[in-house]
């Protein structure tokens, strides 16, 4: 039986030896690569994502913020948790998720810890997300405007059991939200003791990995 503490993740740096932009999208593009891997010559393609954080607000009450928002490519208005891309140039994550906080719902924290980090769709996206949790939860004093999808958010504090309920029973599906309300009640069960320095080093994204 192996150590619990080596069930992890390892880096990999397989020889590339091509790279090229096959789609160029308005926020993202498709990459195709060609790798040597266990002495074979791949070709795949991705999408070559910029990464992003969401944000896990939690307030005194226990009740977690949601906004829900419409997604085309799914055709829902699905419950969500704050989001967004890493997008400006020379911002932080933690500026990042600070960011997205007060232009998705008008809110900052006080507080602020690395609750998990996922990749949201290994085989086909380099996406990799950061969720934070946010406590000391206080209004900003002032309405972002809010265009396109984002027009028309919906804003809704919800129990975080009741979050979890919901992730169970399958009505709520986005990852961010699952990922990040099963590693709250997780993490609120045990003490907080696994949550991560808001400044913690990101070392698994190549934009921060120095």
């Amino acid at each position: 039986m192996p150590d619990p503490e080596l069930i992890a993740d390892e880096p990999a740096r397989p020889a590339v030896t091509g790279s090229e932009v096959v789609y160029e999208g308005r926020i993202w593009d498709v990459r195709r690569e060609t790798f040597e891997y266990n002495e074979h010559t791949l070709v795949r393609e991705f999408i070559a994502h910029t990464g992003a954080v969401a944000v896990l607000a939690l307030d005194e009450q226990g009740r977690v913020l949601l906004i829900r928002q419409y997604r085309h490519p799914i055709r829902q208005r699905e419950w969500e948790i704050p989001a967004g891309l890493l997008d400006v140039a020379g911002e932080s994550p933690l500026a990042a998720a600070q960011r997205e906080l007060a232009e998705e719902a008008d809110l900052t924290a006080a507080e602020w810890n690395v609750l998990a980090e996922f990749c949201s769709s290994p085989g086909s996206s380099s996406e990799l997300i950061r969720i934070y949790l946010a406590r000391g939860i206080n209004a900003t004093g002032a309405a972002f405007a809010r265009t396109e999808e984002e027009a028309d958010i919906e804003v809704a504090w919800v129990d975080l059991d009741e979050v979890v309920d919901g992730v169970l029973a399958r009505r709520l599906q986005n990852p961010s939200l699952a990922i990040g309300a099963m590693a709250a009640k997780i993490a609120r069960e045990r003490g907080w003791e696994s949550l991560g320095d808001p400044e913690e080093p990101w070392s698994r994204h190549p934009r921060f990995a120095g």
